[in-house]
């Protein structure tokens, strides 16, 4: 087995606004920083970190899934026809393959993340 570490600090990112395919904004222009530290061969399993100002914006995972772990910040996430749910340092949630809703990030939120494809 082979273990590769990597730092869930802020350092090495990249800076983009939010847009497709990811995700559209729904509050105007979104700043996110991220990092890809890991990536299979095929591109089915990409992780790294990503980092989040405070904005509302629309998300649908119609052809992959995410795992994330928030590591600092605080968001609200409401799947279409749920009830919605806070997400803050420590938690752990996972956005399967069809999942569609919200995420309202009220505090700049940093997570490690893992997305997978079919």
């Amino acid at each position: 087995m082979t273990l590769t570490t990597f730092p869930s600090t802020a350092t090495g990112l990249e800076e983009r606004p939010l847009g497709p395919p990811s995700a559209q904004p729904l509050s105007g222009e979104i700043l996110v920083r991220s990092r890809v530290d890991f990536t299979n061969g095929n591109r089915t399993v990409i992780s790294g970190i990503w980092e989040c100002e405070p904005g509302s914006s629309r998300w649908e995972f119609l052809t992959r899934g995410e795992i994330i772990h928030v590591v600092s910040g605080r968001m609200t996430v409401q799947e279409d026809g749920a009830e919605p749910t806070t997400v803050t340092p420590g938690t752990t949630a996972y956005f399967p393959i069809g999942w569609r809703g919200t995420w309202t990030v009220h505090e700049t939120l940093r997570k490690v993340y893992v997305v997978f494809t079919a």
